[in-house]
């Protein structure tokens, strides 16, 4: 399975959270982060105190656990207009940068691992919901 990394479950997994670690250990195979989230990830870092360390330890995951970037190209952005037109006409709505990452996982026909549970939503993906 190829697993899509929302940004939650990047942080659960960095503090140690067993129910993420478990879960990458027994799936984690192919995993892959949306260059979204690591802007999001990012912002996060630049707005704390440990700016240095945060990014630190993102690229040691990468590089550890072998994560493929997802970059936004054109045909991630040509599956964002399908899955936000999908939302609109249903009259649901999520986080825009969600619509973003949504559009990643369903470029690589991924599964989004995440805690969120408004990506029940997105009908174009499959989505795996912790917690």
């Amino acid at each position: 399975m190829k697993l899509v990394l929302d940004t939650n479950i990047y942080s659960d997994y960095a503090e140690g959270l067993p129910e993420t670690v478990n879960f990458l250990a027994a799936y984690g195979k192919y995993l892959y982060l949306p260059a979204i989230v690591i802007g999001e990830l990012n912002f996060g870092f630049m707005k704390g105190s440990q700016q240095q360390f945060n990014e630190k330890k993102l690229l040691q995951f990468i590089n550890s656990l072998r994560v493929e970037i997802i970059d936004v190209d054109a045909a991630v952005a040509r599956k964002y207009a399908i899955i936000f037109l999908s939302l609109q006409k249903k009259g649901a709505k999520i986080p825009i940068n969600d619509v973003w990452i949504a559009a990643s996982c369903m470029e690589i026909g991924g599964t989004l691992l995440t805690r969120d549970r408004h990506f029940e939503v997105v009908e174009q993906i499959a989505t795996v919901i912790l917690g």
